[in-house]
């Protein structure tokens, strides 16, 4: 069986190595990385796995390099991953941001760890979420994924990979240490029961074709080199030549569309698990490890007697704007709870989407820990109150 692509069947293995078989189900033949905790189970079962299917796995100097190297294989037609943690992930954000603008598809697990700095390597954060939408310079759209167990890291690492590829975007897995550290169940379905979205190529020949020269979508079609049509990338301002153009009209054009693509599919891009909202008074909003204790103090509420919903962000961006700003409209509604294991960061999103409407009261932690059930339920019941 291990000398399959896909290890069909049931399971017993924690999130890393869920995520890495997550992305050998759905194409990956390249992995470049460096070992940190506690993300480095992802690249052992990478390094191990990749030769018994035909892949390459190749250990780079920092991340900076390796970055770099799954930039250039997926323009090489490679669906391509790194995996990372606190200060490595700091590390990736300025080729992340080159991924970005040459629209690179490409998939980085960041197994997140308390920081700042080398912070609780061991231990569970969730603190790198604004660093993950914005941590490289300039204006960008990126995607990121938030699993909540073992079998999410495996189908959310697929599904990492298929946006990646559809819209021409690096994207995040944003898991955690506790996910990426437990052992679950995880059933790991047939490959032909896998959706494997694949790369548009041009339909044109090589002597008509521009590189950047978007379709209706906004999206660009992609060549594979080798193919014969003539590439030129640079992290400068560019034309759909892809040559360098220094303007601002080119700086308009370019950047308005890099952020358009992924705006204007939001609705699309944007999945949330919802319990009981149609008559909740308080909405608990939470994502990754957070919406485990999250979904048993939710219930444990309702059985009180308390009108509890919940919103678990499985996209954590583009986040979910409408649907929190529809909820914070809803009469019903006096307050959000946002659980996080930080000192606040889904929670601005959270407030400045309610808009003055409801209430937003951060649960949350520095780092190190997940909340008990218990002590999440009197931050709930005094929401309620």
């Amino acid at each position: 069986m291990e000398n399959r692509a896909v290890l069909t069947g049931t399971h017993f293995i924690n999130g890393d190595i869920a995520c890495a078989e997550g992305g050998l189900a759905a194409g990956c033949r390249f992995f470049a990385g460096y070992p940190i905790t506690p993300a480095t189970e992802v690249a052992e079962r990478m390094a191990r796995r990749l030769p018994q299917v035909g892949g390459i796995y190749i250990q780079m100097e920092d991340e900076l390099a390796s970055m770099a190297a799954i930039c250039g294989a997926s323009c090489s037609g490679a669906r391509p991953m790194t995996s990372t943690s606190g200060p490595g992930f700091s590390l990736m954000m300025e080729n992340i941001g080159l991924a970005a603008m040459l629209e690179t598809p490409c998939v980085i697990a960041n197994i997140q760890r308390a920081g700042p700095s080398t912070g609780l390597p061991t231990l569970v954060g969730q603190q790198d979420v604004m660093q993950a939408r914005w941590g490289s310079h300039g204006d960008y759209e990126i995607i990121a994924l938030s699993p909540e167990s073992p079998q999410e890291a495996f189908e959310l690492t697929i599904d990492a990979f298929n946006l990646a590829e559809k819209y021409r975007v690096p994207v995040i897995l944003l898991s955690d240490e506790i996910i990426g550290h437990m052992t679950e169940k995880v059933v790991i379905p047939h490959p032909d029961e896998i959706e494997i979205v694949k790369r548009r190529s041009p339909n044109i020949g090589p002597k008509d074709y521009a590189p950047y020269y978007p379709d209706e979508d906004d999206i660009p079609p992609m060549s594979t080199a080798g193919d014969g049509y003539h590439i030129h990338a640079t992290g400068l301002t560019h034309n759909e030549h892809g040559y360098p153009d220094i303007s601002a009209d080119a700086q308009e054009r370019l950047v308005q569309r890099l952020v358009r693509k992924i705006r204007s599919n939001a609705d699309r891009i944007v999945r949330t698990e919802n319990l009981y909202l149609d008559d909740a008074e308080v909405v608990m909003v939470s994502y990754g490890c957070s919406g485990r204790t999250t979904r048993e103090v939710v219930e444990t509420a309702r059985a009180d007697g308390m009108k509890v919903g919940m919103v678990r962000l499985i996209t954590v961006w583009p986040f979910a704007e409408q649907l929190i700003r529809e909820l914070a409209e809803q009469s019903s509604v006096g307050a959000f709870v946002v659980v996080e294991i930080n000192s606040g960061q889904i929670a601005l999103e959270v407030e400045r989407c309610a808009g003055g409407n409801a209430e937003t009261v951060l649960a949350g932690l520095m780092g190190g820990r997940m909340f008990a059930p218990d002590e999440l339920y009197k931050v709930v019941k005094e929401a309620v109150l």
